[in-house]
């Protein structure tokens, strides 16, 4: 079994996939900061100085009721939060990392594109091996029938 575990370990795949993983945690962690940090203030900004990371809405006030000022002021205290403005934060960076992908596969693809083989412009007559046109219906040299 051991063995096995081995072979499957060093397949190329298997390494593979471990480097994809690591550089995947990598590049969510460069998107987090790019939809936390570029992204979304200036959009808070045209939309009213509002900070998305902190938009919730309080369904249960913990042990001291009012207003608080950010979600972790009211989960200290105990209040049930839903916390809109971090999934608006998290779908706009789905969306940023399946448009990256999209991209980086789209790339990748016209890369590894083969160009493809032109069409040949001539054929060899079956009976006399002379190179003739590919459309060509008699032999030129023989004047064989090349239905």
């Amino acid at each position: 079994m051991w063995q096995e575990f081995k072979k499957f370990a060093v397949k190329g795949n298997a390494l593979d996939m471990a480097v994809g993983i690591i550089v995947g945690a990598a590049f969510g962690t460069i998107v987090t900061s790019l939809v936390g940090d570029i992204i979304m203030p200036p959009i808070g900004l045209v939309l009213g100085n509002i900070d998305f990371k902190n938009l919730f809405i309080v369904i249960k006030h913990g042990t001291q009721p009012g207003d608080y000022p950010t979600i972790e002021a009211a989960q200290q205290l105990g209040a049930v939060t839903i916390n809109y403005g971090r999934f608006i934060n998290n779908i706009i960076s789905f969306l940023i990392v399946s448009f990256s992908v999209f991209m980086l596969i789209k790339l990748i693809g016209t890369l590894k594109k083969e160009e493809v083989p032109a069409a040949p412009a001539t054929k060899e007559c079956p009976y006399c091996t002379t190179k003739i046109a590919i459309k060509a219906i008699k032999c030129p040299s023989c004047t064989a029938d090349l239905k």
